[in-house]
């Protein structure tokens, strides 16, 4: 019995899977049925399949969709409001004191929107959101079609949403029953730091991730100071005593790691834990240098996060992955670490990795989730185009995103997002940066 006809067939001038990993696709074609890729092939067979819709795609790049390992969605509606700060001043005098006075489910809302249409619009189909209320951000997730990792905030004391952090877990684990046979939707557990979160809630958080084969996402050697202090209150650095814990391992995502010594190094080769590169607000904080060459030599899987607008300011993941390309360069001393392929590499299927979902999305292979973006190398500033991936790294910006799918749902088409009011989310976002400006 033939295959049934194509749902679509993409016919860009350059694909790149991303695995195997350095290859680029000349002339070929990709098919999606179902929300699945179910066909890749040189263009003259692609053509040879029936397709229910043909879309010519000339000098475009087709690549997976970019997976934006680490951000507080919510929070891009204090962009700009404290910047050219240390962290500590940052974190506490400015952005802790508005997020008791401002956050709240509606603050949420309209800041979760805000992130998940910049997101869209810079080639991002998947995010891990780590803020309150997580319950809204996962509705926003629902209803725009994007996909993500929803992450149950935990702290010492009390945040938005929660009184304490039992209450927190609780309202963490119901999430979880409702969304864990969501096709887009996962959930994972983010106690804040460690100098935030006490033993006695981390060795919980370990036994209900373990339970429920859930990830565990946390800031971890943000700065030197956090180590120190570390080893003034417990003898020892901060990730042996999360090793010690028992937190570390295949589902631990530590975001940040810009102090990383030989035993830190060993422990997270060991435990198979992943490392979530956050390049352009480290810099911005003056908070240090992830040495990401010399992990991803020593086999760590690295991913790459924005963080969140308030420290990076924006969410391009795209200009991200050139800063950590560049940035690595230098920190190794060496031109040739992390070349543009490893560093697309970094912004797809590694973050998919991190955050347990290589199987599904991430790299662009028969029976995967066709999330998918296509960027425009047809302008002056790519020409000639010799390597399209390293043109794509090295001379591109967001803005030379043109169509986006997650699930074989169009999301942005020609820049245009399909399912989000654009100018409704500006004018909501405007409002609220008056509001506060007054206050």
């Amino acid at each position: 019995m033939p295959d049934a006809p194509l749902d679509l067939l993409l016919l860009p001038t350059w694909l790149v899977p991303v695995e195997p990993a350095g290859v680029v696709l000349h002339e070929h074609g990709l098919g999606i049925r179902d929300g699945r890729i179910a066909l890749i092939a040189p263009r003259a067979e692609a053509l040879k399949h029936k397709a229910l819709a043909v879309r010519e795609l000339p000098g475009r790049l087709l690549t997976p969709g970019l997976v934006n390992a680490h951000g507080h969605a919510a929070m891009s509606l204090f962009r700009g409001m404290a910047d050219e700060l240390p962290l500590s001043d940052w974190l506490q005098q400015h952005i802790w004191p508005a997020e008791a006075k401002w956050v709240d489910e509606h603050f949420v809302l309209d800041g979760t929107e805000l992130a998940i249409a910049e997101q869209l619009k810079g080639g991002i189909t998947c995010f891990s959101d780590m803020y309150f209320f997580p319950e809204i951000a996962s509705e926003l997730v629902h209803k725009s079609g994007i996909r993500a990792q929803i992450t149950i905030p935990v702290l010492d004391f009390p945040i938005p949403g929660a009184r304490d952090a039992d209450e927190a877990l609780r309202k963490g684990l119901a999430l979880f029953d409702d969304l864990k046979h969501h096709p887009r939707l996962s959930v994972a557990f983010a106690p804040h730091a460690p100098y935030t979160v006490s033993d006695d809630k981390l060795e919980n958080i370990r036994m209900l991730a373990a339970e429920l084969d859930a990830g565990i996402h946390m800031h971890v050697h943000e700065t030197a100071f956090e180590v120190q202090q570390s080893l003034q209150q417990y003898g020892e650095r901060p990730v042996a005593r999360l090793a010690r814990l028992g937190l570390l391992g295949p589902r631990f995502q530590a975001v940040h790691m810009t102090q990383v010594d030989d035993e830190d190094l060993a422990l997270l080769v060991a435990s198979n834990s992943s490392v979530i590169h956050c390049p352009e607000s480290n810099l911005k904080l003056a908070c240090g240098f992830c040495p990401v060459e010399r992990l991803w030599q020593a086999g760590v899987n690295v991913a790459i996060g924005t963080d969140g607008a308030a420290s990076n300011n924006d969410l391009d993941l795209l200009g991200e992955t050139r800063t950590a390309a560049l940035l690595a360069k230098a920190v190794a001393g060496s031109a040739s670490a992390l070349d543009a392929h490893r560093a697309l590499r970094m912004a797809t299927l590694n973050g998919a990795r991190a955050l347990g979902l290589d199987e599904r999305i991430g790299s662009l292979e028969v029976g995967k989730a066709a999330d998918l973006v296509t960027f425009n190398l047809s302008g002056l500033a790519q020409q000639p185009i010799y390597d399209p991936v390293s043109q794509l790294i090295y001379t591109s910006n967001r803005d030379c995103v043109e169509d986006l799918w997650v699930g074989g749902k169009h999301l942005l088409d020609g820049g245009r997002l399909t399912r989000l009011d654009e100018q409704r989310i500006i004018a909501n976002a405007r409002a609220w940066g008056a509001k506060i400006a007054r206050r």
